[in-house]
């Protein structure tokens, strides 16, 4: 049985990682870690481009998020647009300014993959997807129930 505390140590590592590989786009671009966390939120979750979509998902305050999603739309990186059915809800979508952004990002991601999943099998990375599907799913039942 795994011990919790490795668990959360490796998680905090692993993020500490992809944080740190992330610094040279906030730096070169003059960004916040959010404002490239919502840049890379709103290009891999097609159809979820609301600010509650970032709180929600990537579990963020939604005071920062707001924030920093107003600090993108005045660098002239994202757009917002009134919800035809709903007046009160804003959609937002990247600006053709980010797509530099975008591409840096996913060049970062595809490092990160490679870098911490060096020297698996395919076979060991379907039974980590696995994995780690299951773990989420039981986060997020444990977490639904309190």
């Amino acid at each position: 049985m795994p011990q919790t505390n490795t668990l959360l140590v490796n998680i905090r590592r692993i993020m500490r990682l992809y944080d740190n590989m992330l610094k040279p786009i906030c730096e070169r671009h003059a960004l916040t870690p959010l404002e490239v966390t919502i840049i890379s939120f709103l290009y891999n979750n097609p159809g979820r481009d609301t600010a509650a979509d970032i709180v929600e998902l990537r579990m963020l305050s939604k005071s920062n998020v707001s924030q920093a999603v107003e600090n993108l739309i005045q660098k002239s990186l994202l757009q917002r647009r009134q919800d035809t059915a709903d007046r009160r809800r804003m959609h937002l979508s990247l600006a053709a300014g980010a797509t530099p952004i975008t591409q840096e990002i996913e060049a970062v991601r595809e490092h990160f993959r490679e870098q911490i999943f060096q020297g698996f099998t395919e076979q060991e990375l379907e039974q980590f997807a696995g994995f780690n599907d299951r773990i989420a799913k039981n986060a997020k039942a444990a977490t639904s129930s309190r």
